[in-house]
Formats: C-alpha cells, sequence, structure tokens
C-alpha cells in the first residue's frame, strides 16, 4: 500500500512560483510512474505531468509545459512539481497519483490506484 501526502500548496499572485511536494511511503522495489493532476471548480481531474521513479524521465501537457517541472528526488521518496510563470487558470486542487509498472493510460486519473487529499494552489490576477 502507498501512502501519498502533498504539500506546499497556496495563494500566489499571478507570475509567480510555488513548489508542491508529494511525500510517498510504502514503496517496494518495483516500477512506478507518478504524475499530477490537477482539478478545478466544476472541471474535470486533468492530467499536467508524469515521471518515472527509476528513470526519472517525465512528460508534460501543452498547457503547462516550459513553465512546470517535476523531478523526484528518490532518496527521500517525494516528488516534486516547480510551478513557475503562474497563471490564474493554474487555480485548482492539486493531487499526486501512484502507478505500479509502466502499462496503461499515463493521462488518465484512472490508471492510477493511489492518490493524494490534494493541495489547493490558487493564483490571483
Amino acid at each position: 500500500q502507498v501512502h501519498v501526502v502533498e504539500s506546499g500548496g497556496g495563494l500566489v499572485q499571478a507570475g509567480g512560483s510555488l513548489r508542491l511536494s508529494c511525500a510517498l511511503s510504502g514503496l517496494a522495489e518495483q516500477t512506478y510512474v507518478m504524475a499530477w493532476f490537477r482539478q478545478a471548480p466544476g472541471k474535470e481531474r486533468e492530467y499536467i505531468t508524469t515521471i518515472t521513479w527509476v528513470g526519472g524521465a517525465a512528460t508534460y501537457a501543452a498547457s503547462v509545459k516550459g513553465r512546470f517541472t517535476t523531478s523526484r528526488e528518490k532518496t527521500e521518496n517525494t516528488v516534486y512539481l516547480q510551478m513557475n510563470g503562474l497563471k490564474p487558470e493554474d487555480t485548482a486542487v492539486y493531487y499526486c497519483a501512484v502507478k505500479r509498472g509502466v502499462n496503461g493510460a499515463w493521462s488518465t486519473p484512472s490508471g492510477y490506484e493511489y492518490w493524494g487529499q490534494g493541495t489547493q494552489v490558487t493564483v490571483s490576477s
């Protein structure tokens, strides 16, 4: 059982930066894919980025590419999401998710088994 806890959300002005953390526990010696999703009020949960736990290869949604960077620190069992150039439309609850193995869809929420409780990011204009 993998336990996921996000932190680092808050209120920031447009153009500002935040770094979200995703603390993980219960990881086994196997391949995982970690992802960040976000969900704004009245909208579906949206894929932002993925990163492989072993190799650290990342993918990004077009809406955040060039502004957001994901990374993982294996010694700390933590995944990070550095968000720069924030815009009001980035306002959402941000979720960290984990899937075992690399098979299946990586950009859909249903592909992930473990989720955190989410952290609110609010960007003011």
